[in-house]
């Protein structure tokens, strides 16, 4: 399925070849990074090349990078798991100087610019990154209900997988490689035992405030400690952070910020939900839900709005708050149930945020205007007319 379908990303990337010498794409591994770029080979106006920073014939191929690069300076040359030649980038550098044309480079890697040895800023004004989410339920469509994605997650081997056992048994290798290998590779100073620990702690956490000192206490860390794992994770695309909303605010804020698995299949993996069924009956079903519904959002709306949520210490609260500038534009308030109620911290978020334009998102019930301001719609729905573009 994954290889006939276009990403959301993909025009927005051959824009950007378009532009700049170098361009990168970012994720984490298994995400369909390689795949794209080997589609996007066919849509070049020049020759490619595809080198595989993780086998022994390509690497050698760029003993003598600077040659290897000269003798191909008119080709377009894709370099995947730059992260493991960090070395390279003072030569792309170096090579873009000398000889600049749009789309010289394309570079994959599987962690932020910033964990790939500050690489963002080696290569300032040379590079456009775009970072690659998995699968967004838009771009499954049809092959693949709103239960199955939700379920096994976006991750194409994951989803993709001809049953359930076959996709658990990929995310097990998945998580295994990236707590034994991967992170460890990357510099995460934890050992594969604690690092698999707190992945598994912060799963049962799912939408939780975080609190690093409890965390702390649970592990058996300083919380600083804590803080900086949970900043390598974040890096190393596994766990996002939700901030609080507290701009123009005269309230007293939550201000710490939401932790979230990012990819749901990761998440029943690691809290051990075996299938759809057993979801259903776990406590952790609307958090897995509020979590899903994000990253589905946070894919497809316009890089003019941040994501945050807001929640004051007298009870009003919003799981999602869509921002432009300083200025709240829409409150969100995200449930697994066809029939939502309005909750009375919900109405004293709209009215503190002065949103117009307001949603309950749920999975399947029919839209309809709960109030003047307040819309109830499936996710699909909002996905398709609501959503900021």
């Amino acid at each position: 399925m994954e290889k006939h379908l276009q990403r959301i990303a993909e025009n927005h990337i051959l824009n950007d070849l378009q532009q700049f010498p170098i361009v990168g794409i970012v994720g984490p591994r298994q995400v369909g990074k390689t795949t794209l770029a080997k589609m996007l080979m066919n849509k070049l106006d020049r020759k490619a090349y595809y080198l595989d920073l993780e086998l022994q014939e390509d690497i050698a191929k760029l003993e003598n990078a600077e040659i290897y690069f000269k003798n191909h300076q008119e080709d377009c040359i894709i370099l995947d798991e730059i992260q493991n030649l960090p070395e390279l980038f003072p030569v792309l550098r170096g090579m873009t100087d000398k000889f600049r044309i749009p789309g010289r480079f394309i570079i994959l890697g599987s962690a932020s610019p910033s964990l790939i040895r500050k690489s963002s800023d080696s290569l300032a004004g040379r590079i456009a990154y775009t970072q690659l989410s998995p699968l967004n339920i838009t771009e499954v469509g049809q092959q693949s209900g709103l239960e199955k994605h939700w379920f096994s997650g976006g991750f194409p081997d994951s989803i993709l997988a001809k049953d359930i056992p076959a996709s658990k048994n990929w995310l097990h290798n998945f998580i295994q490689t990236y707590t034994d290998k991967d992170l460890p590779l990357l510099g995460m100073p934890a050992a594969p035992i604690v690092i698999r620990r707190f992945l598994t702690m912060l799963a049962n956490y799912q939408g939780g405030i975080w609190n690093a000192s409890n965390f702390a206490k649970s592990m058996g860390l300083s919380y600083p400690t804590l803080n900086r794992y949970l900043d390598f994770l974040e890096e190393a695309f596994l766990v996002t952070r939700l901030q609080a909303f507290s701009h123009n605010i005269k309230k007293r804020l939550v201000k710490s910020p939401k932790v979230y698995i990012r990819d749901s299949g990761v998440l029943h993996y690691l809290t051990s939900i075996t299938d759809f069924e057993q979801l259903q009956g776990n406590v952790l079903i609307g958090n897995s839900w509020e979590g899903y519904v994000i990253e589905q959002i946070k894919e497809l709306l316009s890089p003019a709005i941040d994501l945050y949520f807001y929640r004051t210490h007298n009870g009003a609260e919003c799981d999602l708050v869509l921002v432009k500038g300083l200025q709240a534009i829409s409150a969100i308030e995200i449930k697994y149930t066809s029939a939502p109620r309005i909750s009375k911290g919900f109405r004293i978020a709209i009215e503190d945020l002065g949103t117009s334009e307001n949603y309950i998102i749920t999975p399947y019930s029919e839209t309809y205007m709960k109030t003047e301001n307040l819309r109830v719609c499936k996710l699909q729905e909002y996905l398709d007319k609501y959503i900021i573009r």
